[in-house]
């Protein structure tokens, strides 16, 4: 019998505490506690972000960390030509699907090299569309019309085999027909042994070493167990699956893949290593028979489409680490309603001051408890603060006075014990934002006797004009520094603005804009690495939407429990807290949520040598 020396290279170390991520061996003898202990590799599903669209039976290719799912259906939507892009947090728009339909065609490759071909719509199709992640170019269609397709091509783009499906002359008999892809052209390839309709993601593996598995014929038998490998020329019975999978969905390769099955509601998942297949853990959120999935092999896919709401998506991985998924949580509450407020800080030390009916409340946040401050000197609403300032430096400027048309350019600034005034900002301005530090601070926009495009800069000391904006606005969010900063949404004589601005210090570029227009939002994070959250959105709707964004896309984020409009932000992009705001009828709140993002954690195991 080998030893764990020879097996490794190294010997058990014997440690007096475990260490933190085991970086100092798999294995290692805790003398405190007397046990052998290590990293043991974990299996499970974790939640992530919705879809920014719900929607079923689209057609996906890519990985855990680059994925694509475009076209697909939903009941308010009976074609669509969306191309929804997964990064392994969130999901993003991007270019369209050149013509709309239910989806359930092939799949293949990487994001960036992608394919797709077939799929339904108002009737099936043979058109077939090369993606370089950006942009689609038409290619060499399929021989024939198909949809319910099981594709074969986790790899490449030219090495894809696609296992027909449905075709017109079959219907929904099933069809035991393939075609492979060349990188320009489809041609016909060896029949597979059993015709059968597949789900939208029925099929796994390369064009020269592929596997299908499960699939349906209708009527009967409505769910299959059968599954087909591919070596390149030819398609021989693999092991069945252990529960049938009809209108199912997987990934991988032909020896390491996974596949959706069809009892308790799609949550079943079963592994295949090459030879035969094996229980995996349940999905938490039940799915369908058109969600869909991706991956490149099996410790590593996502699954989307799940619920209802038809958006909920999921990860699998197999690691030694423990992931613990995004998400808000309930804290504790302010002592005081508060509306339209402003705050700044972290979520184990932050700082809310102001608010709706002329507030000058301030109370601050230890991670546990808030607790009355000292008071502003000016009560107001709708005021701008430093986003970005810690805790005991805070600012805050602007706002308004009822009945609403009082406007201030009062400026103060909180030490940790008291506010104290300092010099006014230039002009009176309400529903104003702003970020930055006490000492390097931008306000933006606001509204005076008309919507500002002005930002001014606050040294510590005085403002001085900064760089005007190219969209006029009020109810805007900001965050970031002084010479790193965003400006998010608002609204001007347009109800609502999806426009969004970075700030290098003295001028204003566009970025990429929100995907929905948003006013009285909140953020938190800096201008590479932020998180927009909450606000009101067409047609006077509340919500508690949240998008991350990391300099150049927006991308989805688990939603808060409860929605609001004009709440303060602050913290970071992993560590954010949004604190009160007002309801849609614009009745003030007390309530506090806190964002964690995704952790890793090291999955530590005792070990027996028996």
């Amino acid at each position: 019998m080998s030893t764990y020396r020879e097996i490794v290279g190294k010997k058990i170390k014997k440690v007096s505490s475990d260490p933190s991520d085991g970086l100092d061996g798999q294995m290692w003898y805790n003398s405190t506690t007397g046990t052998l202990r290590g990293l043991a590799i974990t299996e499970a599903w974790s939640s992530s972000s919705n879809l920014v669209t719900a929607i079923l039976g689209g057609i996906t290719f890519g990985t855990q960390t680059a994925g694509s799912y475009v076209t697909g259906f939903s009941p308010s939507i009976s074609n669509s030509n969306a191309n929804q892009e997964y990064n392994g947090t969130g999901w993003s728009t991007n270019t369209n699907f050149p013509s709309s339909q239910t989806g359930s065609g092939g799949g293949a490759g990487p994001q960036t090299a992608g394919l797709v071909a077939g799929g339904g719509g108002g009737s099936r199709t043979a058109d077939a569309f090369e993606y370089d992640g950006s942009s689609w170019t038409s290619t060499g269609g399929l021989p024939t019309a198909a949809d319910n397709i099981g594709s074969c091509g986790t790899e490449t783009q030219s090495n894809v085999i696609m296992a027909m499906g449905r075709i017109p002359s079959t219907g929904n008999a099933g069809n035991n027909t393939t075609a492979v892809y060349n990188g320009s052209t489809f041609s016909s390839g060896p029949n597979v042994g059993t015709g059968r309709m597949f789900g939208p993601g029925g099929g796994a593996g390369t064009g020269t070493a592929g596997l299908v598995f499960g699939g349906f014929i209708d009527p009967s038998p409505n769910a299959m167990t059968n599954t087909e490998q591919y070596d390149g020329s030819s398609w021989t019975a693999g092991g069945s699956l252990n529960n049938p999978s009809g209108l199912n969905c997987g990934w991988g390769t032909q020896t390491s893949a996974m596949a959706q099955c069809n009892p308790s509601s799609y949550k079943t998942f079963e592994g295949y290593d090459g030879t035969s297949w094996s229980s995996k853990p349940s999905t938490a959120t039940a799915g369908n028979g058109y969600s869909n999935a991706a991956g490149a092999s099996t410790p590593a896919g996502w699954i989307t489409g799940l619920g209802p709401p038809l958006a909920v998506t999921e990860e699998f991985n197999s690691s030694t680490n423990t992931i613990t998924a995004a998400a808000w949580a309930s804290a504790p509450a302010t002592n005081t309603a508060l509306g339209t407020t402003a705050g700044c800080g972290s979520v184990t030390a932050g700082l809310v001051f102001s608010g709706a009916d002329n507030l000058a409340n301030s109370e601050k946040y230890d991670g546990t408890s808030w607790t009355a401050t000292p008071a502003l000197n000016t009560g107001r609403y709708g005021a701008g603060e430093a986003t970005n300032a810690p805790q005991t430096a805070a600012l805050c400027f602007g706002g308004v006075v009822d009945p609403g048309t009082n406007n201030k350019n009062e400026t103060e600034e909180w030490n940790g014990s008291s506010w104290s005034e300092q010099s006014n900002l230039p002009t009176g301005l309400r529903q104003i934002a702003g970020f930055g530090l006490q000492t390097a601070a931008v306000s933006i926009g606001g509204y005076s006797t008309t919507y500002s495009a002005e930002s001014y800069e606050y040294n510590g000391s005085s403002w001085t004009a900064g760089g005007d904006m190219s969209t006029s606005r009020e109810r805007a969010a900001g965050c970031g520094l002084e010479t790193t900063g965003l400006a998010m949404g608002g609204n001007n004589p347009s109800p609502y603005i999806a426009n969004v601005e970075e700030y290098d210090g003295s001028s204003w570029t566009n970025g990429t804009a929100l995907p929905t227009a948003t006013k009285l939002g909140s953020a938190a994070g800096i201008q590479t690495d932020a998180i927009f959250f909450a606000g009101n959105v067409p047609p006077n709707n509340v919500v508690g939407t949240t998008l991350g964004y990391d300099g150049t896309n927006w991308s989805t984020r688990p939603s808060m429990g409860t929605g609001r409009q004009a709440g303060a932000g602050a913290g970071t992009s992993t560590a954010a807290l949004m604190m009160a705001g007002a309801n849609v009828s614009g009745t003030a709140l007390t309530t506090v949520e806190e964002f964690t993002g995704a952790t890793l954690t090291a999955n530590i195991e005792n070990f027996t040598t028996s």
